[in-house]
């Protein structure tokens, strides 16, 4: 067993999970959505990201990309989120929507670097 593969494995799931966490529910309402939760998507897709950077292959040049834009759109949401709290404005319907859309962006980047990371397990040889 490659420990390392098991590792980043083990984060690249562990963002796509945290990342549908926080994404699910009404996106109108920003109560259902927890800003923790969304910070913790943000730190473990940052930590996916980094452990991708080793990776020369083309294969690894696609499953950065789609943690890059992951990460990306994650921190543009928490930066929308932070801005419109600490504006004194309320986070209303149409500020909410743009906030978990985005992160919906990123769930479907995660969910893309899963089946990729899934596909080039299956093809690899043991």
């Amino acid at each position: 067993m490659n420990f390392e593969k098991v590792v980043a494995g083990f984060f690249i799931i562990l963002a796509m999970t945290l990342n549908f966490g926080f994404f699910y529910g009404d996106l109108a309402d920003i109560e259902l959505h927890d800003k923790y939760e969304l910070f913790a998507a943000i730190v473990i897709n940052i930590i996916a990201t980094t452990l991708k950077l080793g990776d020369k292959t083309q294969m690894g040049s696609v499953l950065l990309a789609t943690s890059l834009v992951a990460v990306i759109q994650l921190i543009a949401a928490a930066t929308i989120w932070t801005i419109v709290v600490y504006s004194g404005g309320a986070i209303d319907k149409g500020y909410s929507a743009m906030i978990v859309s985005l992160s919906g962006g990123a769930l479907l980047a995660n969910i893309t670097s899963v089946i990729l990371y899934i596909g080039d397990t299956i093809k690899s040889k043991r």
